[in-house]
C-alpha cells in the first residue's frame, strides 16, 4: 500500500514538473504588428485647458500608421525580452486645435529600433496543458484561461525625417534627425494555437526631443510623444537543441 501511495506521488510529481517545463518547447515568438499611429508634439492639438488627457487630439486627420516586427526570448515563463524593429508615418496639423490660424503640418516618417523587456502579471494556463498541446478545444471557458495581460518598457532609438507645408518650411526646421525614445506600453494575446497567437498593445513612445514635428513652442512644457495601437500576430519557434530557435 506504501509502495503504491510512494508511486503515484512520484508520478503527480513527474507530470506536474513535465507540465512546468512545456513552455521552453518554444522559448523563441516572432511578431508581426500593424495598427494606427498618433503624434503629440508641438504642431496641432488643443490647448491644455481646452483638452482634459489629450482625447480632442485623437483624430482621423491626425491618424496614421505604423508596421513593426519584433522577436521575443521567454527567459522565464513570466519574463520576455524581445527586439524590436517598427517603421511608420506620423503626422501634426493645426487644423481643428488651438492654433488654426497659425496653419502649421508636418508629416514624420520613422524608424525605431528598440529592446523591450516583457512582464506577465498575468499569464494563461493553456500553454501548460498536454491537452492544448495535442490541439483539443476547451470551449469558452478554456478561450478565457488562454489570455495573457503584460506590461512592457525599454529602451530605443528613434530616426525621423520631417516633410512640412509652406508655412512650416518658411519658419525653418530641421529636416531630421536621431532621438533615444523610452516605450511604455501594455498587452493582451490570445493563446489560439499551440503555435499561433493573436494580440493587441498600447504603446506610448516618450522622445528625448521636443522637435519630432519640426517646431517648438515656447509655451511647451514637455517633449514629444508618440503612440502606437497595433494587432499583433505572434508564431512560436521550436526551441532547438543548442536553444536557438528552430525552422524545421
Amino acid at each position: 500500500m506504501k509502495r503504491s501511495f510512494l508511486t503515484i506521488l512520484l508520478l503527480c510529481f513527474i507530470v506536474s514538473f513535465a507540465d512546468a517545463q512545456i513552455w521552453k518547447m518554444k522559448r523563441y515568438e516572432a511578431v508581426v504588428g500593424l495598427g494606427p499611429s498618433f503624434f503629440f508634439g508641438d504642431v496641432g492639438g488643443y490647448s491644455n485647458t481646452k483638452n482634459i488627457l489629450g482625447i480632442r487630439d485623437i483624430t482621423l486627420r491626425q491618424t496614421r500608421f505604423d508596421l513593426n516586427v519584433n522577436l521575443k526570448y521567454r527567459i522565464t515563463q513570466t519574463f520576455n525580452i524581445r527586439l524590436s524593429l517598427a517603421s511608420g508615418l506620423l503626422h501634426a496639423t493645426d487644423i481643428r486645435g488651438s492654433n488654426e490660424n497659425r496653419g502649421y503640418e508636418a508629416s514624420m516618417q520613422i524608424f525605431e529600433p528598440a529592446l523591450i523587456c516583457e512582464y506577465y502579471f498575468i499569464k494563461n494556463k493553456a500553454e501548460n496543458s498536454w491537452l492544448f498541446i495535442k490541439g483539443q478545444k476547451t470551449g469558452l471557458i478554456g478561450l478565457i484561461r488562454s489570455l495573457d495581460f503584460y506590461a512592457f518598457t525599454g529602451i530605443g532609438g528613434l530616426s525621423y525625417s520631417i516633410k512640412g507645408n509652406s508655412k512650416l518650411e518658411n519658419f525653418g526646421i530641421n529636416h531630421g534627425g536621431f532621438t533615444a525614445v523610452i516605450p511604455v506600453g501594455l498587452g493582451s494575446t490570445l493563446i489560439y494555437t499551440p503555435n499561433f497567437n493573436f494580440g493587441v498593445e498600447l504603446t506610448g513612445r516618450y522622445s528625448f526631443s521636443d522637435n519630432l514635428d519640426g517646431y517648438t513652442s515656447q509655451y511647451s512644457s514637455s517633449n514629444d510623444v508618440y503612440y502606437f495601437f497595433n494587432f499583433t500576430i505572434i508564431y512560436k519557434l521550436k526551441t532547438g537543441a543548442k536553444g536557438w530557435p528552430s525552422f524545421r
